[in-house]
């Protein structure tokens, strides 16, 4: 029984919680564009300003943690497979590295919302 709840917050936090983020993060954008009639280009509205800088935090946010996690995950396991065998040791950095990827695709998603927001 105490492996069920874990199951159900894993599917939450993979599956539930993006989705919702998502239309949370979307609905003000496809807003403003069906709002938008004029061609000039004009200031960016302070609601449009408010939910892209709370994009970009979420966006960075939930990568850093995702990395984070996925850091432990495959360190821990790499530091033991190099205390098995030391020839791996290279290996592991590898791996640990393309973990830590995921933060960075992260920030970069966050600069890309920031830019747009110009």
């Amino acid at each position: 029984m105490s492996g069920n709840w874990r199951l159900r917050a894993l599917f939450i936090a993979l599956v539930a919680a993006p989705l919702v983020l998502a239309v949370a993060m979307l609905a003000p954008a496809f807003a403003q564009v069906s709002a938008q009639a004029s061609t000039a280009p004009a200031a960016v509205p302070p609601e449009v300003m408010k939910w892209g800088f709370m994009a970009a935090a979420i966006v960075a946010g939930l990568s850093a943690i995702g990395a984070a996690y996925a850091v432990a995950v495959v360190g821990g396991a790499a530091m033991g497979a190099v205390a098995e065998r030391p020839e791996t040791a290279g290996r592991a950095l590898v791996f640990v590295g393309l973990a830590e990827g995921i933060a960075i695709y992260g920030l970069i998603i966050a600069i890309m919302i920031l830019g747009f927001l110009r």
